[in-house]
């Protein structure tokens, strides 16, 4: 698997598909910046605490769950497990969630889920390590393994905003065939296929 180079990528979705071609110029220069979201622990925890939420709420209490901790900065695993359930439902999260982040804690502590050596698996064996924590399903993992590790070929069918681009821009009805289907000429790129879709709902329609 190539590692994520963004020129080369927009080149072969723009050459390879016309409709992508014309969401890439209606979009112009992507920018997916990996990485930019703190460790691996962090990544995940923020995305269990941002999951079925907006974008706006899902900060706000994400912002809460570090003002917990004394430096407010960094959420370690060790940090979490000093909580207590109703310490992290005053700051905004369900119970489930509560339980989910204890439990990614817990197993990272433990060394049942090895964050440092994940960048080391390929995707497939990163989904299988991090469903098993507790409220960790496949569109969690897929979504750290695009905007934490850089994956370049992660095709996420289950996601709403995708099937909903697809829909539009393609005018197909967005069942995991046909999303199959007409991300193959995207691969090995399909990442980046996935980000401008994602832009492309926002954007004049194309």
């Amino acid at each position: 698997m190539p590692p994520l180079d963004l020129v080369t990528a927009t080149r072969h979705l723009s050459r390879s598909d016309p409709v992508m071609r014309r969401i890439v110029k209606s979009i112009g220069v992507c920018g997916l910046r990996p990485g930019g979201r703190g460790d691996h622990f962090t990544t995940l925890a923020r995305a269990i605490v941002g999951q079925q939420l907006s974008t706006r709420a899902a900060e706000t209490i994400w912002n809460r769950v570090l003002a917990l901790h004394p430096n407010g900065k960094q959420l370690r695993p060790e940090d979490v497990l000093t909580l207590t359930a109703a310490d992290l439902r005053s700051a905004g999260l369900s119970n489930a969630k509560a339980a989910y982040v204890k439990d990614l804690a817990a197993k990272v502590a433990a060394n049942e889920i090895k964050l440092r050596g994940l960048h080391r698996l390929d995707d497939e064996d990163i989904v299988a390590s991090l469903t098993g924590v507790k409220g960790v399903g496949r569109w969690t993992v897929e979504m750290f393994l695009i905007f934490k590790l850089g994956r370049p070929d992660v095709w996420p069918v289950g996601d709403l905003g995708i099937r909903n681009a697809v829909a539009r821009g393609y005018g197909l009805e967005p069942t995991t065939e046909n999303l199959m289907a007409v991300s193959e000429p995207w691969r090995p790129w399909r990442s980046v296929a996935s980000w401008y879709l994602w832009r492309s709902l926002s954007a004049q329609p194309v």
